[in-house]
């Protein structure tokens, strides 16, 4: 466990946004993924995603190293954000879209 849990980790610090979820953003396999990767590519958001059903090893671990017993979960600049309702209140209060444009200032210093 300890060396998938590194790999997340890595996934989570190399990529800005990151998605572990129920299938791939084309095509979902659960209707939490799909509305939160639908959310993210509402707001033209590129991120990297992590197909827990084509990757099992990743489906438990994931939940090991956020301490969140569900997926989809959502990282944004190596921060647990949530899984899919989080996400979307988050989404409809605006504070996503903030944690998403400082994400872009850091990126561009």
């Amino acid at each position: 466990m300890k060396e998938i849990l590194e790999k997340i980790e890595q996934k989570v610090k190399e990529h800005p946004v990151v998605l572990f979820m129920k299938g791939t953003p084309e095509e979902p396999l659960c209707g939490f993924s799909a509305e939160t990767a639908r959310i993210l590519r509402t707001l033209d958001v590129e991120f990297h995603a992590v197909d827990v059903i084509g990757e099992p090893e990743y489906r438990e671990a994931v939940k090991a190293y956020s301490n969140w017993p569900t997926i989809p979960q959502l990282f944004i600049a190596g921060e647990f954000i949530g899984g899919c309702d989080i996400t979307r209140q988050l989404y409809q209060s605006g504070e996503l879209q903030r944690k998403l444009s400082s994400l872009s200032t850091k990126e561009k210093e």
